[in-house]
């Protein structure tokens, strides 16, 4: 058997057809080489006993602990019989209960001294801790002879506990492991040996060892050390050949013109950009201004002005000749973009239009829910030329859409888009034209680097002069009903003093959505946060409670995604002429939305939305120079981890911080698992948060070995390691990015 296919033998062939089911269903393990990398947890020392006071309730868990007493009692009038097991570990006692025929093996081995893991899900029964029937594997010799010897082996050792499943115990996996681990000597290692010597890195095969049978508290540390190199090293190295590739490709160099349409529209702006804007700017332009395509992230606050700067990147490529082409996530973002970057032109953005500047261009707008003349209009002034900015949604995508020249393409809100929509708009140019992806979403560094590692990162941090400071509060809504009463309140006074308020709702709340959440209930999670189930407030009740109750008499209106576009823009037309109070809405107003007098925010069970989000939401208020308010309002108990979310968005403005918080809540695989889309099975040993260090030395490393071998011709190991991480469908997706 060669070296790779050992690793790539499946679960089946050595383990059976019913353990090997189980480890596929359900923790999505099909190989010799994924069950090698499946890491224990944590381990136990054989003495130092799990603390049986500090069971969770409802989990389930493996405990190493010591039989104190068993009796079997008869019940049902000697029909049945139940076995009582009492477990101590010095902290606490636990009881096993076993019934019918179940008693009799534990009853034979569960005496009184013996020692044993335990797992099951912990319940109360008559105010006490239990498990029921529990499965248990003993830890001493049961021959008196090899008791000692036993003991002695087993003295000091350090038992591994994998993440489990209800249908398979960690000590099961355990012996599994020990079945395929012949088979870490197999271990392709990706390190060259160089780096692996340099670095004093355990080889491959000795840290799988390591990690799953450990002699000692040193040989995990070694272990981990080298896993967690591994995992960060592959990855960089995937992505700085993405980079390389890149900067083979051609693209035409795009050079600011002097006198031209940006010098027209800097003469005419009335303010100042920040240093933050004009040192991304500067990065952007000397990206544009060579010849191979610019991949670039730009990040920033919500409000910092990355509009400005990408408005600016656009007239530099029309000024050399080029088109740019703008993709929003909705219409009602596509269409304010389209409002606030002509408003901002002014006469710039009527090139060839009566009344407009010669140096000027045509900005046009193109959505899916256009008239048809309008339609026409906008695809003929892209095809000719004549349009030098377009703003659109996926409409921009289709085939229909052709270009003159299309040279900067601009993302907004990247993670709303797949790699294959934005793939789309690119080959739309003659060559592979610019990329500019911007996110109001801050990314720590570390994610930056793991997660969007082949885009180049410039970050603005300042906020404009003039944008006014959110202050932010919880309502507990449950606890202190006055408190939401005076929320609304709060919004009235807003309103009475000439501004504007946005209650959001997490639910639409028509009989549409209703139908589909019937379809969809299987997938609600509930939580302890959310003991009555009750659905998400929704948008309709919310505005019809409000106009008849607490904010009766002001001009109430809905906005969501499900109304007819040209209604949707009226009211959000209304809204920033100020003739509409309250605008109650869903997420559509998320991203984008530019209403300088809007001051309050009220989110309605904001523990329904995610860290980012509720930022990204408060982000809408405090856009003038009167201060913004954000009121969140949830009804989650004082001492849920949901309030302990919105208390960490109340006390920080700083979007970095929050994406950290965020990010420590959430699983890390789901998160590289969505932006990195490609890479297999995510991370088993880096965090990414934690691991900053690993990361950046391993980007290092990475950059300078595919600089000197793109091809990794002379890595023969680390290809096919690369091979077997990006599959034929995650590499072209990957390539794609």
């Amino acid at each position: 058997m060669d070296r790779v296919s050992s690793f790539d033998e499946p679960l089946k062939k050595l383990l059976g057809g019913a353990t090997a089911k189980v480890m596929a269903e359900h923790l999505d393990l099909h190989t010799v080489g994924d069950l090698l990398h499946h890491y224990p947890r944590r381990y136990e020392e054989r003495g130092k006993l799990t603390a049986l006071a500090d069971l969770p309730l409802d989990e389930h868990v493996t405990v190493v602990a010591q039989v104190a007493d068993a009796r079997i009692l008869m019940f049902n009038n000697g029909r049945g019989k139940r076995l009582e097991v009492t477990l101590t570990d010095g902290s606490g006692r636990l009881q096993l209960v076993f019934f019918g025929h179940g008693v009799h093996k534990p009853h034979k081995e569960l005496l009184p001294g013996r020692q044993a893991m335990f797992a099951g899900k912990v319940s109360v029964f008559n105010r006490k801790m239990q498990l029921a029937h529990p499965t248990y594997q003993l830890l001493d010799a049961s021959d008196a002879d090899e008791a000692t010897e036993a003991v002695d082996a087993f003295a000091g050792r350090l038992l591994p506990i994998y993440p489990a499943c209800k249908q398979l115990d960690s000590w099961r996996i355990a012996k599994a492991v020990d079945a395929v681990l012949p088979s870490a000597q197999d271990a392709v290692d990706p390190l060259p040996a160089a780096l692996r010597e340099g670095r004093g890195f355990t080889p491959l095969p000795e840290a799988l060892l390591k990690v799953h049978r450990p002699q000692t508290k040193a040989d995990i540390e070694d272990a981990k050390a080298r896993l967690k190199w591994d995992e960060a090293f592959v990855l960089q190295v995937a992505l700085a050949r993405r980079r390389y590739a890149d900067t083979q490709l051609p693209a035409a160099a795009r050079r600011p013109v002097v006198d031209g349409l940006l010098d027209a529209f800097d003469a005419k702006l009335p303010f100042t950009l920040t240093e933050g804007q004009e040192k991304v700017s500067k990065e952007i332009f000397d990206d544009l201004a060579t010849e191979h395509p610019m991949h670039r992230l730009l990040q920033g606050e919500v409000g910092s002005g990355k509009t400005m700067v990408a408005l600016r990147a656009m007239l530099t490529v029309v000024d050399a000749g080029g088109q740019a082409a703008m993709l929003a996530p909705t219409e009602v973002l596509a269409q304010q973009h389209h409002r606030s970057i002509t408003e901002m032109m002014g006469e710039l953005a009527e090139g060839g239009m009566l009344g407009g500047s010669d140096r000027g261009t045509k900005v046009v707008l193109l959505t899916g829910s256009m008239g048809t003349a309008a339609r026409r209009q906008a695809l003929l002034d892209l095809v000719t030329g004549e349009a030098g900015i377009v703003i659109g949604t996926h409409a921009l995508i289709e085939d229909k859409v052709q270009f003159h020249d299309l040279g900067l393409v601009v993302v907004d809100e990247q993670h709303r888009f797949g790699v294959e929509q934005r793939d789309a708009l690119r080959s739309k140019g003659k060559q592979p034209p610019h990329l500019l992806v911007m996110t109001a979403t801050p990314i720590p560094r570390t994610v930056a680097m793991t997660v969007f590692g082949d885009l180049e990162t410039s970050v603005l941090d300042q906020l404009p002069a003039g944008r006014s400071p959110i202050a932010s509060h919880v309502v507990p809504a449950k606890d202190k009903p006055h408190f939401l009463a005076r929320a609304w309140e709060r919004v009235r006074e807003e309103v009475e003093n000439g501004h504007q308020a946005y209650v959001v709702c997490p639910r639409i709340g028509d009989d549409a959505e209703e139908a589909e959440g019937k379809k969809g209930k299987a997938k609600k999670k509930t939580t302890e946060e959310d003991p009555e189930k009750r659905p998400p407030l929704a948008v309709l009740e919310i505005a019809d409670e409000l106009r008849k109750g607490a904010l009766a008499g002001l001009s109430v209106e809905v906005l969501h995604g499900r109304m007819h576009p040209d209604e949707k823009d009226d009211v959000m037309r209304r809204f920033a002429a100020g003739d509409v109070d309250v605008l109650v809405a869903t997420t559509v107003i998320e991203v984008g939305v530019n209403v300088p007098n809007a001051t309050a925010m009220v989110i309605m069970d904001a523990d329904r939305f995610g860290v980012s989000q509720l930022h990204q939401l408060r982000g809408r208020v405090g856009r003038g120079s009167a201060p913004g308010l954000c009121l969140l309002v949830s009804e989650a108990h004082e001492a849920s981890p949901a309030r302990a979310r919105l208390s960490a968005v109340a006390a920080t403005l700083d979007g970095f911080e929050l994406s950290r918080i965020d990010l420590e809540q959430r699983r890390e695989g789901d998160v590289l698992g969505q932006a990195q889309s490609g890479v297999r099975s995510s991370l088993r040993m880096l965090t990414v948060i934690d691991d900053e260090e690993v990361i950046a030395a391993a980007r290092e490393e990475a950059v300078a070995i595919v600089a000197a071998d793109p091809e990794l011709e002379h890595l023969p190991e680390l290809r096919t390691v690369l091979a077997a991480l990006l599959d034929k469908d995650r590499e072209e997706y990957l390539d794609k990015g």
